[in-house]
C-alpha cells in the first residue's frame, strides 16, 4: 500500500541555531547547563518539571514523575566535559519525531560562549516549530543568569 504525500524536507525538518553569551568560566556555565537541563529545569512560568539526566554517553535525560512515572526525552549521545554535550530522542513529542541537540561550549573573552543547534526530523505542526524557539530561549536565558549568579 502506498500513500500519496505532499509533504516537502521543509515541513517535516526544523532547525534552530543560538549562540549564548555567558560571563562566567567555562566549567562553571557547564555545570549551570547540566543543572538547568536536570533538576532545575522548569517551564517558562516556573513550575518544575523533574527532569534527570545522567549525565555520560548513553544516560537518559528525562521527566521524572514519581512511581515509575515519567517521559523519556532522550539519551546522551556524546560529552566531552566543559566543552560538549549531546542529545538524541524524541524530546517532548509523543508523535514520530527524532532531535538531535547540541551544545558546543567554548572560551571567550569575558566567559563561555554555548553554540547550541537543535535539527528536528519527523511529523512537526507548525504549532511545534513556533513554540520550541521559546522554550529553549527561556532555557537558555536560565542557564546564563544561573551561571553567571555562581559565578560571583
Amino acid at each position: 500500500m502506498m500513500i500519496a504525500t505532499d509533504k516537502t524536507l521543509e515541513d517535516i525538518t526544523f532547525t534552530i541555531n543560538q549562540e549564548i553569551h555567558v560571563k562566567a568560566p567555562l566549567d562553571v556555565t557547564f555545570a549551570a547547563l547540566l543543572e538547568q537541563l536536570g533538576p532545575g529545569n522548569e517551564t517558562t512560568d516556573g513550575k518544575s518539571l523533574n527532569m534527570k539526566i545522567e549525565a555520560w554517553p548513553g544516560g537518559r535525560w528525562y521527566r521524572d514523575l514519581g512511581d515509575g512515572n515519567g517521559h523519556f526525552w532522550a539519551n546522551v549521545q556524546a560529552i566531552k566535559r566543559p566543552s560538549l554535550l549531546e542529545f538524541a530522542g524524541p524530546l517532548f513529542a509523543s508523535f514520530p519525531l527524532v532531535n538531535n541537540v547540541q551544545y558546543r561550549l567554548s572560551e571567550v573573552a569575558g566567559g563561555t560562549l554555548i553554540t547550541f543547534k537543535h535539527t528536528a526530523l519527523g511529523l512537526l505542526t507548525e504549532k511545534d516549530k513556533a513554540g520550541m524557539p521559546n522554550g529553549w530561549n527561556s532555557m537558555h536565558e536560565r542557564v546564563r543568569k544561573h551561571a553567571e549568579a555562581a559565578r560571583r
